[in-house]
């Protein structure tokens, strides 16, 4: 039997990360993955989508240039050869994973984990004993009752990127961010998309008016979209709502969401929350027993890549007695990833009122800004959530061209305990971007030239 000071089970951002700090920490430590290396981030979204959303930009770039003489011309689309270089993205991070734990002495093992009746970790015939274990276990795609799904060949967010042909038809059950994202992916390259959303609206999510420029977006691009529909039934070929309306596919999506994978949690016993839902972790991160973390998905809160590496990096810490502060939800940037991109943090408007703030929101549109309209990325703006007393940043919303690289100015000032005042006082380059963020806040604190 092996003895580790940490085993971690799940090699995704969170995991992966953790078992990282912990090997600079000092500890000798082993990863467990019963999937492939990097989790569900690495294979199957954040990085595959976009490596797909790319695609779609450089055939919408292409569309672009020829309103302005350019005469350019897309041909044929051999997907093929867009899976292989999807694949290849992949494939260089997974081995930069492994480099990393090779370089730290990370002992990795591919398998699913167990718990043994003497609370040992097995993974294959190996039997590990580790003195504290960080489950890292993420989520599964969560499949809603739907009337005749169990017998129709459906794809999830897990799969979709197993797909070798593009399809002609492209049904999408949900309206979330993966939803839209791979719709955006797939419009640009030929395919029919429609999206089907039982909510009132797509992305409820986002602040209202990003939302409302994204599907004017879609609109554009000829993605269908039905709200607050009823499904009737799913069929061979088609989606059938309740209204009459049959919506054919030769690919169905289903991207409803995703659902914490609590299977190892339960083998060890852990203490659940009220609705059963997600792990019940404390401040930092640690189970109702001693020695067991949990982080992530498996948590609940934002399933984003890059709170579950800041939450494994804090459960860590604590385990190595250098505990820190808890991820602040109100600083984790929310992205996106469409043309235009929507990125924000902290609180809405409507927030920031029912919390009892003197309200202050400034917002500036792209359309005035020199730079955007010379590259002609015009749609979207910057919005400011403040405060009348002290400028302080209660939030901020962007969308547009590199919205998810900008928010994070307004973030980092936000970070440091600055105000909008310390953004107003700042220096932007002309011609840029970034100049709208400098001008909302002068807007603030009533400065601005251009507003």
């Amino acid at each position: 039997m092996q003895t580790y000071d940490l085993i971690v089970i799940g090699s995704g951002p969170g995991g992966y990360v953790a078992a990282i700090r912990a090997a600079q920490l000092g500890k000798k430590v082993a990863v467990i993955e019963k999937k492939a290396i990097g989790g569900t981030c690495l294979n199957v979204g954040c990085i595959p989508s976009k490596s797909y959303l790319q695609h779609s930009h450089w055939v919408l770039a292409a569309e672009e240039a020829n309103q302005f003489g350019m005469n350019l011309t897309v041909g044929s689309i051999d997907f093929s050869k867009l899976v292989k270089r999807k694949d290849g993205v992949v494939s260089k991070l997974q081995g930069g994973i492994k480099h990393l734990f090779q370089s730290n002495q990370i002992d990795y093992m591919e398998g699913k984990a167990e718990v043994t009746a003497e609370r040992k970790i097995k993974v294959g015939e190996k039997v590990l004993n580790g003195r504290d274990i960080l489950l890292a276990t993420g989520s599964r795609p969560f499949i809603p009752p739907i009337n005749g799904i169990d017998e129709v060949d459906y794809l999830t967010t897990d799969t979709f990127f197993d797909v070798k042909t593009l399809p002609d038809k492209l049904v999408v059950i949900g309206g979330g961010i993966i939803a839209v994202e791979l719709a955006f992916a797939m419009r640009p390259l030929g395919v029919d998309v429609t999206l089907i959303e039982v909510a009132p609206d797509i992305l409820l999510t986002e602040d209202e008016e990003a939302r409302q420029l994204i599907k004017k977006k879609l609109k554009k691009m000829g993605i269908k979209i039905h709200t607050a529909a009823q499904i009737d039934a799913v069929k061979t070929s088609s989606v059938n709502l309740k209204n009459g309306e049959n919506i054919g596919f030769d690919r169905l999506l289903v991207a409803t969401g995703r659902k914490a994978d609590t299977t190892l949690a339960a083998q060890l016993g852990v203490e659940l929350d009220e609705q059963k839902r997600f792990v019940k972790v404390n401040h930092h991160y640690q189970t109702n027993l001693p020695h067991v973390y949990a982080i992530g998905d498996l948590i609940g809160g934002y399933m984003l890549a890059h709170v579950a590496s800041a939450e494994g990096i804090r459960a860590v810490e604590a385990i190595c007695g250098q505990p820190q502060l808890p991820v602040d939800p109100t600083l984790v940037p929310r992205c996106l990833y469409t043309e235009p991109e929507i990125a924000s943090f902290g609180l809405s408007e409507k927030e920031a009122k029912e919390k009892g703030y003197d309200v202050v929101t400034k917002k500036m549109p792209f359309a005035g800004n020199g730079k955007a309209i010379a590259g002609e990325e015009t749609d979207g703006f910057v919005k400011i959530i403040s405060e009348k007393q002290y400028h302080q940043i209660l939030g901020a919303v962007i969308v547009g061209s590199h919205a998810t690289e900008m928010i994070h100015t307004i973030l980092g000032v936000r970070h440091a305990e600055g105000t909008v005042d310390e953004i107003a006082s700042m220096i932007f380059a002309h011609p840029s971007l970034s100049e709208i963020t400098g001008e909302v806040a002068n807007s603030i604190v009533k400065k601005a030239i251009h507003g």
